[in-house]
């Protein structure tokens, strides 16, 4: 009994040491796709303005300051015209974009850079994050400051690839997400004139 016991305790550690090394393979497999030709573009996705700034595969920043451009298709074209300026400067000829998927914000952004053929890849909020004070060992936010360290997190092969969905699964997606948001504030409502009634009419 006392060997089943081991079996059933050393199965458990091993698959987590499998999933480990096949993570640590798959972020390897991303570092090198990354290559010195590569220019990274991070980009910090707000409602209506975005930030961006540019370094290369080794996370060195390439520009003298970050760009701010609306969320339209002028602002995206003066992204477009702004890293390829960058990279014929740095004899750059590759393009990797990363972007945190922050609420619906970022789809026209990331479909119109697909349709330019452009490389989209998107960045875990939680990994841009944890990794704020690599950059100056402050936790502060500022848009500049996000978008390098997406872009250092790219580098770094913290990423997954963007492929675009068909246009009725974006529907879905929006729609339930304008449920969630709804539902909780009808939610919150409710309890607010629980709240007014026990207060009032006790």
């Amino acid at each position: 009994m006392m060997g089943v016991e081991r079996i059933n305790v050393l199965i458990p550690i091993r698959r987590r040491l499998i999933m480990k090394f096949t993570r640590n393979d798959a972020t390897n497999q991303r570092i090198e796709r990354i290559t010195n030709h590569h220019i990274i573009v991070g980009i910090d996705i707000a409602k209506d303005v975005h930030a961006a700034q540019i370094t290369d595969f080794r996370g060195r920043t390439l520009t003298s300051r970050h760009l701010s451009f609306t969320n339209t298709k002028e602002g995206f074209e003066k992204l477009f015209h702004w890293f390829r300026e960058a990279s014929a400067k740095h004899n750059k000829s590759s393009f990797l974009v990363g972007m945190e998927p922050t609420g619906h914000y970022w789809h026209n952004l990331a479909d119109w850079l697909l349709e330019q053929g452009i490389e989209v890849v998107l960045v875990n909020p939680v990994t841009t994050h944890r990794n704020k004070e690599n950059r100056d060992n402050s936790p502060s936010k500022n848009d500049p400051k996000d978008a390098l360290v997406i872009a250092d997190v790219v580098s770094r092969g913290y990423y997954t690839d963007y492929s675009p969905q068909q246009p009725v699964f974006q529907c879905i997606k929006a729609m339930m997400s304008t449920r969630e948001y709804w539902s909780g504030q009808s939610t919150s409502l409710g309890n607010r004139i629980v709240r007014w009634i026990d207060l009032y009419f006790p």
